[in-house]
């Protein structure tokens, strides 16, 4: 039994002294463990037993690229011909985008105060805006003519601005022609009387005589009260006094005292200014919009805290070619007299919304020139642009008819920096695979002499002008060898990235160019100059 027990123990250390044998030259050895199958299983598991620590990795600098959104990038720091540093593009910050959308980090949206706002429906109602002036009301205006030839004996109203009421004495006046018409109404007035009794066709025609002559005192404006006064009496004045017709403002005064005047000659201007008119200048896009009737408010920079309430009496039918603009009147009561012909004034036209309709914050929208665009939130930090069609605005919210649906989020502040982003995204998004084939015009071969490339530099080359299609934005080039790109000379087809490059040169010039890969295929040009002795300063786009 002993025996059998000590063997038992023999073979244990045995054992254990193999397995440590075995750990001890494997674990030190690790060269020796990956030449032997057992070595790698070995190795996995002292690996797997091991607390896994890993350092935390840094993000790969891919390129520089240029501040304006430019299609220019380079491997080292530098700047721009404005002096503005390039930005540093690292490895990821486009991961997970869509093509055509931009991917910016948290980071970079937390700098750049990046607020979006949601899409949403809105009655739009729009408020037309046109600055005018005061004006008299013109049919409350009065000229006071004498409809006969006299002399002007005394002023009552002696000064532009006065005030005056109706009935208030205006001037006195001395007429021949007058007094000779009041004696002629005296006399057939007696002759009417003392022919009473006699009665027959005497009296008739004496009766007539009365009164044509005391018609024709009326129709030169002689007052009831003085015609009565006249006929009571029967005796003739000297003068006359003539008075205002109206309460008013005395806008002109020509009478002098002492002055003849003649038939027709106005003495006096009088202005009913209990209502004026506001006569504003209404664009002419925003005239389709202007309703008769319709209820306008009126605001005068002499009282900043007062609104004026009318309507809209008349839309003129002629447009002002100059200013583009057509006059719309406003009827306004002016009580107090507040406002003063020549004031300037300012309309606002409410128009109401015909309904609910999808609108964005008017600094949402982005004016390209030829299109508008607003960036849409696809996500954490993924922004699409997409081109949009407006319709009426307010001064906060503009109607968006196509492009964006009810509920989207839409970047509302720094939206022209990822605009710019987006740019860029679309401009340089070759850099980021091997460079396609080109495609050159001088066959097979030469297409087959452009290899891959490292992408984010840039490439020169010198060469002659073929020729110039301004219309496709694009130049024919037959250049020399580009030793970045290891192609052969050929003549190849090459885009400008803008036709200010082109400047004073011609087809035949000899030219140096700089250009880069846009996108797989697509060659373009950022800088271009000629190279001959007689040539003017550079041409560079920037």
């Amino acid at each position: 039994m002993k025996q059998g027990t000590g063997m038992a123990v023999a073979v244990v250390v045995v054992i254990a002294a193999g397995a440590g044998y075995w750990f001890g030259s494997h674990g030190t050895d690790s060269e020796g463990a990956q030449r032997s199958g057992a070595g790698d299983t070995a190795t996995t598991a002292q690996t797997g037993a091991a607390p896994a620590v890993k350092a935390k990795k840094e993000p790969k600098l891919l390129y520089y690229r240029n501040p304006m959104g430019l299609p220019d990038t380079s491997q080292a720091p530098k700047k721009d011909s404005m002096g503005m540093d390039y930005i540093a593009v690292y490895e990821g910050e486009d991961a997970g985008a869509a093509v055509g959308e931009v991917r910016i980090s948290t980071e970079k949206i937390q700098k750049l105060g990046v607020r979006t706002e949601a899409a949403g429906l809105r009655a739009l109602g729009r408020i037309v805006r046109a600055a005018g002036r005061i004006e008299p009301d013109e049919r409350r205006l009065y000229a006071i003519s004498p409809k006969f030839e006299g002399y002007v004996e005394r002023l009552h109203v002696n000064t532009t601005g006065q005030p005056v009421v109706k009935g208030q004495p205006l001037f006195e006046v001395y007429s021949p022609e007058l007094v000779s018409a009041q004696r002629e109404y005296a006399i057939a007035a007696q002759g009417v009387e003392a022919l009473r009794a006699a009665g027959g066709e005497a009296q008739n025609s004496m009766k007539q005589l009365a009164e044509s002559s005391l018609m024709r005192l009326k129709n030169w404006d002689i007052s009831e009260e003085q015609v009565k006064v006249l006929a009571k009496s029967g005796e003739t004045k000297r003068t006359l006094t003539f008075r205002s017709p109206v309460s008013g403002i005395v806008t002109e005064k020509k009478a002098v005292q002492g002055m003849r005047f003649m038939p027709g000659e106005a003495l006096y201007q009088i202005a009913d200014l209990s209502a004026v008119w506001v006569i504003a200048d209404v664009f002419e896009q925003d005239i389709g919009l202007v309703k008769v009737g319709a209820g306008a408010t009126v605001k005068i920079n002499a009282y900043p805290d007062k609104e004026f309430q009318g309507s809209i009496a008349y839309v003129y039918p002629t447009l002002k070619a100059e200013t583009r603009t057509i006059p719309v009147r406003v009827e306004l009561a002016n009580p107090g007299q507040l406002l003063k012909p020549g004031m300037f004034a300012q309309m606002e036209l409410v128009v109401a919304a015909k309904g609910p309709v999808v609108t964005v914050p008017v600094p949402a929208v982005i004016h390209s020139g030829t299109k508008e665009i607003v960036l849409v939130q696809k996500g954490e930090g993924r922004f699409e642009p997409r081109a949009v069609k407006l319709g009426a605005r307010n001064d906060d919210y503009v109607e968006v008819r196509e492009g964006v649906a009810d509920g989207e989020l839409v970047v509302v502040t720094a939206n022209f920096l990822i605009d710019a982003e987006s740019n860029l995204k679309a401009a340089v998004s070759g850099f980021s695979a091997a460079a396609q084939e080109a495609t050159p015009k001088a066959g097979p071969a030469a297409q087959q002499a452009a290899p891959a490339t490292a992408q984010g530099t840039d490439h020169r080359a010198e060469g002659k002008l073929d020729a110039i299609d301004a219309k496709a934005g694009t130049v024919s080039i037959t250049h020399g060898p580009v030793a970045s790109l290891k192609w052969p000379g050929m003549t190849m087809d090459f885009t400008l990235a803008n036709s200010g490059l082109i400047g004073y040169l011609k087809p035949g010039a000899t030219i140096a160019f700089t250009f880069v890969e846009r996108k797989p295929g697509e060659w373009v040009i950022v800088k271009l100059e000629g190279t001959g002795a007689s040539r003017p300063a550079a041409h560079q786009g920037h």
